[in-house]
């Protein structure tokens, strides 16, 4: 485990990472991490007081890392661009698992999951993780149900939410 404090930074303009908040893994700590990796990889730890579980380091070149602060953790940090953090990381080696309900789903509905075999599984990990970011069960309940009419359809992650919102589907 590696344990840093760090400055939280955010992207200006940065091409599809403007507007990104993250924390940047230097390159010694990275490599104590997993040693000559260069690639992505999962790790687990705490921010602060907060537990972080299958959590990216993006890859920035020259052996340096960063890990992006979504809006969930920026919530239960309650810190923001320009604050000090204490991160505490180490690898994490366990296997992604898909939200049960939806795969018992899915397998009652065999066009949809066909569909959802053909997607890479970083596109398929979206579709599970945005369930499972649900706050209350029936928001998972919907949640589930447009991911597998979507599916049915032939749909991935951003035509659905397009669709849901009534914008036209490209």
């Amino acid at each position: 485990m590696v344990t840093f404090t760090t400055t939280i930074h955010r992207f200006d303009k940065q091409g599809e990472k403007t507007g990104w908040t993250y924390i940047e893994v230097p390159t010694e700590l990275a490599q104590q991490l997993k040693p000559g990796n260069r690639k992505e990889f999962k790790v687990k730890g705490k921010l602060d007081a907060h537990p972080i579980k299958r959590v990216s380091l993006l890859p920035m070149g020259g052996g340096r890392f960063i890990l992006v602060l979504n809006a969930a953790i920026r919530k239960a940090i309650g810190k923001k661009h320009g604050a000090m953090l204490k991160a505490q990381l180490t690898e994490d080696k366990s296997e992604f698992v898909f939200n049960k309900d939806f795969m018992d789903c899915l397998n009652d509905e065999p066009s949809a999951k066909i569909f959802f075999e053909s997607l890479t599984g970083s596109h398929q990990r979206y579709f599970s993780k945005w369930i499972d970011d649900a706050k209350t069960e029936p928001t998972k309940t919907k949640r589930i149900a447009m991911a597998v009419n979507a599916l049915a359809k032939k749909w991935g992650y951003s035509e659905m939410i397009r669709a849901s919102q009534g914008k036209p589907i490209k």
